[in-house]
């Protein structure tokens, strides 16, 4: 017997994100009786050209940041657009909401709006299709799980710490599961919580789940995180990796960086360069995105050039999971990784045709969250169907992170000898994995 999928109800509710800022969640019923929900994220650090999301201005309400127009929108023209469509067609939906909107960036509409519908129709034709959403959206070959990295220092615009570069993780390289991958992340963030206990360092976390500590250096923070490594009982390079986000649009503009922590300095992209150079020298580092600020293609181009043989170089808000940015990233060999975010672009096709062009590219990709977030899991499916191989949700601490980091220990439960997991950080690994 089949069911009615075509869209009937359409409504929106705001609600709270981890930093208590409103955002919004979308509900979607279909003809034959079944409903689903979504809840969109926002992020602090954000790129120039990313989906615009649509806020009240009221300065009288939540300080201007209320959700309540793209919660008329979503309740207004766009459920009279899409009523009626049929939910098993994303991208036929997700294009008349592109069209509905008419403009580069969904300004109009509101790219929360946007994505919040998107999602929620992805949702809801998974569960009218009995499939869990990374099988619906993936296909049944969905079956690679990510590795996590996870964020245990916090910086920048993201914590009062200190630390110039926004965020220390930590990867699990050499886990044999998803599962396991955890269990040494959440060893060694326990490690590390200690080490900076005894040293009389405060142990309050971010926006992400990381330790904020006032550390006297940005080196500081990965030589903790190493001996956290250490205490923990792993190696580091072959157990545990560190990833960096150093978002250095937040202290660099036209090709200038300007450090505050031990003592302020500007230097040029070939001083940023240099550090860190050195710092792959001297750590385990396999990946580092936003080492340039967003309007630095050539700070990229260079950093690609003289270190992409040997780490991950991540675009993120140079190309705002963009498929017009992430083109003229290859074409000009700007990076070899590229971070998604689906509340960057505003739908769910848009999303996977960012990644599409990336894997025929032979590009990592990461799949991320935000750091104003909700307990939504959504990426962590996606993340599976696209298959990534990499995701970023924050520490294993924080409900609205560790959401998404359990929500991928029961999908590989689920999928039991089809699970795969591998490094992807050796093209080798990849390459197996995926094969």
């Amino acid at each position: 017997m089949s069911i009615n999928t075509l869209i009937t109800t359409i409504r929106a509710q705001e609600i709270l994100d981890s930093r208590g800022n409103p955002t919004l969640t979308v509900t979607i019923g279909l003809g034959g009786g079944i409903e689903a929900s979504a809840s969109v994220p926002s992020g602090a650090s954000t790129g120039a050209n990313e989906a615009v999301e649509l806020r009240d201005g009221d300065p009288a309400r939540y300080g201007g940041k209320g959700v309540l127009k793209a919660i008329k929108a979503v309740e207004g023209v766009i459920a009279d657009a899409v009523r009626g469509l049929d939910a098993l067609d994303q991208e036929g939906l997700d294009r008349r909401l592109i069209d509905l909107d008419g403009t580069p960036n969904k300004e109009r509409l509101g790219g929360n709006a946007i994505l919040g519908v998107s999602m929620a129709a992805a949702r809801a034709s998974a569960l009218a299709r009995d499939l869990p959403l990374h099988a619906a959206i993936g296909g049944q070959g969905a079956t690679l799980l990510p590795m996590p990295c996870m964020n245990v220092l916090n910086g920048g615009k993201h914590a009062d710490s200190g630390l110039d570069f926004q965020e220390f993780m930590i990867a699990p390289v050499g886990a044999p599961s998803f599962v396991e991958a955890m269990r040494y992340g959440a060893e060694t963030y326990a490690a590390l919580r200690t080490l900076l206990h005894r040293d009389g360092l405060s142990t309050a976390v971010g926006d992400e789940g990381g330790f904020a500590p006032a550390l006297k250096s940005n080196e500081a923070a990965c030589d903790y995180i190493v001996a956290a490594i250490e205490a923990a009982g792993y190696k580091p390079g072959r157990d545990i990796a560190i990833a960096l986000d150093p978002a250095a649009s937040s202290f660099g503009a036209d090709g200038a960086y300007k450090l505050e922590l031990g003592g302020a300095r500007e230097i040029d992209r070939a001083g940023l360069l240099a550090i860190f150079g050195r710092w792959i020298d001297t750590y385990p580092i396999v990946s580092i995105e936003d080492g340039f600020a967003e309007d630095d293609w050539q700070g990229f181009i260079d950093q690609t050039a003289a270190q992409g043989d040997r780490i991950q170089i991540v675009g993120d808000d140079i190309t705002v999971t963009n498929p017009i940015f992430i083109r003229e990233a290859i074409d000009r060999k700007a990076m070899n990784a590229v971070l998604i975010k689906l509340n960057q672009i505003g739908t769910v096709t848009e999303t996977v045709e960012a990644v599409n062009l990336c894997h025929q590219a032979g590009w990592n990709v990461m799949v991320s969250h935000r750091s104003g977030e909700t307990v939504d899991s959504f990426i962590a499916d996606f993340a599976v169907a696209i298959g990534a191989g990499q995701i970023k949700s924050g520490a294993p601490c924080r409900g609205e992170r560790l959401a998404k980091y359990n929500r991928l220990m029961e999908i590989e439960r689920a999928l039991g000898d089809k699970a795969l997991f591998a490094n992807p950080f050796t093209k080798r690994a990849q390459s197996e994995a995926l094969s």
